[in-house]
C-alpha cells in the first residue's frame, strides 16, 4: 500500500553551512556565548534596524525580559495592565501574568487576525502602562496607529515578532518601531536554531536590564567570559573579580548556547531565499484554492506590508462545512494543521478569566472556523499540487452531501 505523502506545518533543514559552524564552535571548545552568538545578533539587530540584540533560549523568554525590564525601569506595579490581542500564542499573554501584571484583551481585524487597532483605546486605562502587538502568521499588525496612539498616551510598546521577520511594513521592518521587539527561531519558525529567541532594542539601559534578566539577574559588568579579555590593569581585574558573582536583580536562566549561534549565523544567510519560496507557495495556493472563495477565508494583506507566511491560515465562513470534519479528512491525508492561536477559550484561561469569548467575536469566530497548515520552503510544486488536490477532494464530496 502507498504511504501517504506527509506535509507539515514546519520545517527544518540542516545546511551543510550550518553544520561546518558547528564544528566550528566544537573544535574551539566553545559552547557559551561566543564569536557565532556575537555575530547572529549583531546581523539579526542590523537587519531589523535596531542597536541592540539579547539571544535567549526563546521567543517567550525575550518577551518575559522585555516586560520585565520595562517594568523595572519604568516602576510599574503588580496588577498594571498590558493590552493584548484576544488571539495570539498563549505566551503573549502568560509573560503579562508571569510578570504580576494583567492582561487586557483586545479583539482582531477580521481579515488579517492581527490586533485591531481602532478598539485599543477605548480598552486604555490609568493603569494601563503597555501594548503588546502580535505579528501573527508572518504579517505585521497596523503598527502606524498603534505607534501613535502609544506616543499620545505615553504607552510602550513591545512588538511581539516571533512569527514575522526580515518583511517590511509601509518601508520598514517588522519589528524596528516600538521601544522592544521579539522574535523566536524556534524549530518550524522562519529561521531556526532549534531553541531560541532575541529581543531587539534601540534603548541601551533596556538592554543592560534584559542581558542581566536572562542571565539571573547577574550584574552588567560580567555577562560572558570575554569580559576578561577587555581589562587593562589591576584596578579593573579585581573590580571584575569582585562582581563577577553579583546578582542584582532576580533574573532567569534564559542563556542561549554557541552552538545555537553558529546555526543561526548560517539561517540568516538563506532567509531571503526562503521568504521568496514561502511567498510563492502561498501565492499558489492563493490562485488554486480561491474557486472555494464562498467557503473558506483565505490570507490577504494590504500592498503596504509585505507577508513572510510563516503559515498558511485559512478560515471556514460557510455554515455548511464542518471545520472537523474538514481538518480530519485533511490530516487523514497527510496534510497537518493547527488551530489560530486559540486564547480565551484555552482551558487555563477560562478558568481564572471565566467565560470571554462573547465580548470578543472576531476572536471567536476564529476559535470556532480556524486553522492553518504549512506553506514553507521545502514545499515543492508536487507538494502544492497535494494539497490543491486534497481540497478538490473534500469540497467534491461536500458538495454530495
Amino acid at each position: 500500500m502507498p504511504s501517504i505523502r506527509k506535509i507539515g506545518v514546519g520545517t527544518v533543514l540542516i545546511s551543510e553551512q550550518a553544520k561546518k559552524n558547528v564544528m566550528e564552535a566544537l573544535n574551539a571548545n566553545r559552547l557559551s556565548y561566543g564569536p557565532f552568538l556575537n555575530r547572529f545578533e549583531n546581523k539579526f539587530a542590523e537587519l531589523h534596524n535596531r542597536k541592540f540584540a539579547i539571544s535567549c533560549n526563546s521567543g517567550t523568554s525575550a518577551l518575559q525580559i522585555a516586560l520585565g525590564a520595562l517594568k523595572e525601569i519604568h516602576f510599574w506595579k503588580d496588577g498594571d495592565e498590558v493590552i493584548v490581542p484576544a488571539i495570539t500564542f498563549i505566551a503573549t499573554s502568560n509573560i503579562v501574568l508571569q510578570n504580576g501584571l494583567k492582561p487586557v484583551f483586545v479583539d482582531v481585524d477580521p481579515a488579517t487576525y492581527n490586533i485591531d487597532s481602532s478598539k485599543i483605546e477605548a480598552k486604555i486605562t490609568k493603569k494601563t502602562k503597555a501594548i503588546i502587538p502580535v505579528h501573527l502568521f508572518g504579517l505585521s499588525a497596523e503598527m502606524e496607529p498603534i505607534m501613535k496612539l502609544a506616543r499620545r498616551r505615553n504607552l510602550k510598546i513591545i512588538e511581539d515578532s516571533c512569527e514575522t521577520m526580515f518583511v517590511n511594513y509601509k518601508g520598514k521592518p517588522v519589528g524596528s518601531r516600538g521601544d522592544i521587539s521579539c522574535f523566536s527561531t524556534y524549530a518550524a519558525h522562519l529561521i531556526v536554531t532549534g531553541v531560541g529567541g532575541l529581543a531587539l532594542t534601540n534603548n541601551p539601559k533596556y538592554a543592560v536590564v534584559m542581558k542581566s534578566m536572562m542571565n539571573h539577574g547577574r550584574d552588567s559588568i560580567y555577562l560572558n567570559i570575554d569580559a576578561d579579555d577587555k581589562l587593562k590593569n589591576e584596578k579593573e581585574v579585581f573590580k571584575m573579580a569582585d562582581r563577577r558573582f553579583s546578582f542584582i536583580r532576580m533574573g532567569y536562566s534564559f542563556r542561549l548556547t554557541e552552538l545555537e549561534g553558529a546555526l543561526g549565523v548560517a539561517e540568516l544567510q538563506t532567509r531571503q531565499t526562503n521568504l521568496r519560496k514561502r511567498l510563492s507557495n502561498a501565492e499558489y495556493l492563493i490562485k488554486n484554492l480561491s474557486k472555494y472563495f464562498q467557503y473558506i477565508q483565505l490570507p490577504d494583506w494590504p500592498n503596504y506590508s509585505e507577508h513572510a507566511f510563516m503559515m498558511f491560515p485559512i478560515v471556514i465562513k460557510s455554515k455548511k462545512i464542518n471545520r472537523s470534519r474538514f481538518i480530519t479528512f485533511l490530516e487523514k491525508n497527510g496534510i497537518e494543521t493547527r488551530y489560530m492561536m486559540p486564547l480565551l477559550n484555552q482551558p487555563y484561561y477560562k478558568k481564572i478569566f471565566g467565560n470571554l469569548e462573547d465580548k470578543y467575536p472576531v476572536a471567536k469566530w476564529i476559535n470556532r472556523n480556524g486553522f492553518y497548515i504549512g506553506c514553507h520552503q521545502n514545499l515543492n510544486k508536487d507538494d502544492l499540487d497535494y494539497i490543491v488536490s486534497i481540497f478538490d477532494k473534500f469540497f467534491s464530496n461536500e458538495s454530495k452531501k
